[in-house]
């Protein structure tokens, strides 16, 4: 049960996508134990049936453990229209830094960014303001930025602690427009797929088109997103071929009929139920297969849609219309929603039955269980007419790998007195190229861009699998001042770091004394 809300926790897995499908495997099941019934009747001979026996439950036992994984990380995620507002000073309530068990993923989705043309340029020059906050928030704890992509007022970002970070691999990024004729990119989609551990993985952050009459219009263009989002990946080419698909954003979907006072009515009483069967992305799941492939927790938090800014009071305004005329208050809605895909696995055939039940598919070999832990919004945030969704998530898997491709280790002492030696070894064989190279990153780095220096990797001739390559780092480039570094591969075709070194010391050079950067200190005594 969900400590805040007393709700039950949503899990699914790689086997199923939804109830329907989690019953299936019962229905699997209880077929291999008929099948051991039948064998039990039909044979004579004691022996005979003692193997049938056999064969039978080391099959209904594979079906059963084969959904076991052994290894769990905690996805933490947040979806905000933050109405072109600069972000607030402090985020740690949104992102809840001291919650146990620590979190290992931080995905953010964030809508209507301000995205005039001066401040467009000038983010696409340097990060944006509310990518800033949220690195200076989480690189002090461990988290470096994986990736991030945008999309006019789009953003969608994505964090990992450091120790993950040689296990995240083929990174890419897309969007698709469908604001204005699909010509501008005030609504649409962005996207960022990797593989994490070898399960491969997609986060979808969408703003559909908005109003209340628009519901199927927002039906038909999310499921456009869905299909016209490509990747240069042969294994999920396409967001649904993910084993895990989240999708978050300002949906914009309505609670239809009720009128403006039952509304508040049923909000102000904490009878949120009263809403449900009137939410239109609820009632448009009943229609749309595709849309029941989607999981959500239940809406046991207020509609996060419209506030008066820097309140916790709904809609009050009553703006003008061209006419002059006054305009009509917005009625509360979910708008902003966190939504989850297990790919769903089908049924296997007669033939396959009677061939064999053991299986090489990975889904099988290596199965992943999503259990949703909480879903609710943070109400203390007043910047926007929006107030943030969290969704927090438990991913259990069994690791397809756990040994990263490149090792990478600092050789003796190092400081700005003298050139420094490293040494990499590619352990896994995979698409290296002369523009990877390995940076020098000072601990507590917000993104693999973020290196104090870096050097690249043999330019003549590609490593061999095992071969030890050493390195040398010219002294000018060491910092100064010493500290705590680590030095990390960066592989160009993945995307992503695919290999750390132990965390280690640099020393404080004597250059720093001679050029004034730090005291000179004598007998304890600063010179």
């Amino acid at each position: 049960m969900d400590p805040l809300t007393g709700s039950p926790r949503l899990r699914s897995d790689s086997m199923s996508s939804s109830a329907s499908q989690g019953s299936r495997s019962k229905v699997l099941l209880r077929q291999r134990l008929a099948q051991l019934l039948t064998c039990i009747e039909d044979l004579s001979s004691d022996d005979e049936a003692s193997e049938e026996v056999s064969r039978s439950l080391d099959e209904a036992f594979q079906l059963c453990g084969s959904y076991i994984p052994t290894d769990a990380f905690r996805l933490h995620m947040v979806t905000w229209n933050v109405a072109t507002a600069e972000p607030p000073e402090d985020v740690s309530s949104l992102l809840q830094l001291d919650v146990q068990p620590p979190t290992d993923l931080y995905v953010i989705g964030l809508q209507e960014v301000s995205s005039s043309p001066v401040r467009f340029i000038s983010d696409l020059l340097m990060e944006d303001s509310w990518s800033h906050v949220f690195m200076d928030t989480l690189a002090p704890r461990g988290f470096i930025k994986v990736t991030s992509v945008r999309m006019q007022g789009l953003l969608l970002l994505v964090f990992a602690k450091q120790v993950h970070l040689p296990y995240i691999r083929d990174i890419q990024t897309t969007y698709t427009r469908t604001g204005i004729f699909g010509y501008w990119g005030n609504k649409g989609g962005v996207s960022v797929r990797f593989s994490f551990y070898g399960h491969m993985v997609c986060f979808l952050n969408c703003h559909l088109a908005a109003h209340m009459n628009y519901a199927l219009q927002r039906v038909d263009e999310f499921e456009y997103i869905l299909e016209a989002q490509d990747f240069d990946i042969s294994e999920s080419p396409h967001v649904l071929d993910h084993k895990v698909v989240f999708c978050l954003g300002d949906l914009n979907f309505r609670i239809a009929d009720h009128g403006l006072h039952f509304l508040r009515s049923s909000i102000n009483s904490g009878r949120l139920n009263l809403l449900w069967s009137k939410d239109q992305l609820l009632m448009m799941k009943k229609n749309e297969a595709f849309l029941q492939e989607f999981e959500e927790g239940p809406l046991n938090f207020k509609p996060t849609y419209k506030f008066d800014r820097n309140s916790d009071t709904y809609d009050t305004s009553s703006p003008k219309t061209w006419f002059g005329f006054n305009g009509k208050k917005r009625k509360p809605a979910w708008t902003d929603r966190i939504l989850w895909r297990i790919k769903p696995k089908d049924l296997p055939s007669e033939d396959d039955e009677k061939a064999s039940t053991s299986t090489t598919d990975g889904q099988d070999e290596y199965p992943i269980m999503v259990t949703q832990d909480k879903y609710t919004s943070d109400m203390s945030y007043g910047v926007s007419d929006h107030k943030p969704v969290i969704a927090t998530f438990s991913l259990e898997l069994r690791k397809c790998f756990d040994t990263p491709m490149v090792h990478i280790s600092p050789v003796g002492v190092w400081s700005g007195d003298q050139d420094a030696v490293l040494t990499y070894t590619v352990q896994e064989d995979f698409m290296s190229s002369t523009w990877d190279w390995i940076g020098l990153y000072k601990v507590g780095f917000k993104s693999a861009s973020d290196y104090e220096t870096f050097v690249w990797v043999r330019e003549n001739e590609l490593p061999e699998t095992n071969e030890v390559i050493q390195i040398s780092v010219d002294k000018d480039e060491i910092p100064l001042l010493g500290g705590q570094y680590v030095l990390g591969y960066y592989s160009t075709n993945m995307g992503s770091i695919i290999g750390l070194s132990s965390n280690f010391q640099i020393l404080e050079s004597k250059r720093a004394v001679m050029e004034g950067l730090v005291p000179e200190i004598i007998n304890g005594i600063n010179k």
